[in-house]
């Protein structure tokens, strides 16, 4: 049974000069332009990043133990979700203070077994004003999971959506977003770790990335975004072509092969 009993990290500051270099960089990954003085939403991934040192780390890549981290053994670590509220945009040259705490934990029973779910805040300040907020879900495992990965799936799903945006993204890809965002889970990058102890049937597409995707419909067709949120539904992995959808309604999803909805996602 999980038991995070008397698990009650305290909130943690982190303050950055943001700097134009790792947008720069993302937009490549994109094949787009850099957008400019104003992070996109979501953009902010890239900066207030962690950095372990390699003896830190677990067998997995993440680290063996971090303020919000869960004591739990043997943990298996997934991107469920999360919300974003903007107040106003992160800017290239702004100096921003991340104030990140623990908002909520709740044990929940699964098709494998018990999960918990831990629900992070940061709060985003500039000149001592609230400019942002975000929530991301994270959902762990407890214990050895791993199956016997099914069949990835490869026809290109068909989609219908006033905004469409179709990719597949190959290891290469995911090589370079795991280093714009220092992920060291080797879910990305190690095809046999991936299989064979975590049970996937490939390279995992990372959860952040598939939402920047999502974002990036509205973004393309020149409408702002002030609040956002998503939910992973489950793993796209490398190769499979697969499609954000969106509407100026405010929906947005990717599609995966066999009539998979991997995201959803609403923004306003």
């Amino acid at each position: 049974m999980i038991d995070i009993a008397g698990w009650a990290p305290e909130p943690q500051e982190t303050s950055e000069v943001l700097g134009a270099g790792p947008a720069a960089a993302l937009a490549g990954v994109l094949d787009v332009e850099p957008p400019g003085e104003e992070l996109p939403p979501l953009w902010h991934w890239l900066h207030f990043l962690e950095r372990p040192a390699q003896r830190e780390l677990g067998p997995d890549g993440h680290p063996r133990e971090g303020r919000f981290l869960p004591p739990i053994p043997e943990r298996r670590r997934m991107f469920a979700g999360g919300r974003f509220r903007i107040h106003e945009p992160l800017r290239v040259g702004d100096a921003v203070t991340r104030r990140t705490e623990l908002a909520s934990t709740a044990v929940k029973q699964g098709r494998t077994g018990e999960m918990l779910f831990v629900t992070v805040r940061h709060t985003f300040v500039r000149d001592g004003a609230e400019i942002a907020v975000e929530e991301q879900d994270l959902v762990y495992r407890s214990g050895d999971t791993a199956s016997r990965p099914e069949r990835a799936a490869f026809e290109a799903p068909d989609v219908d959506a006033p905004w469409t945006l179709r990719t597949a993204a190959d290891p290469v890809m995911l090589f370079r977003f795991s280093a714009l965002t220092y992920n060291a889970h080797r879910i990305h990058y190690d095809e046999a770790y991936a299989t064979e102890v975590e049970g996937h049937a490939g390279l995992v597409v990372h959860g952040p990335l598939l939402a920047i995707l999502c974002l990036e419909l509205p973004r393309r067709a020149g409408l702002k975004v002030r609040e956002l949120s998503f939910r992973a539904r489950r793993p796209v992995y490398a190769r499979q072509p697969f499609v954000a959808a969106g509407s100026p309604d405010g929906t947005l999803s990717i599609h995966a092969p066999g009539d998979a909805t991997a995201m959803t996602a609403t923004f306003a």
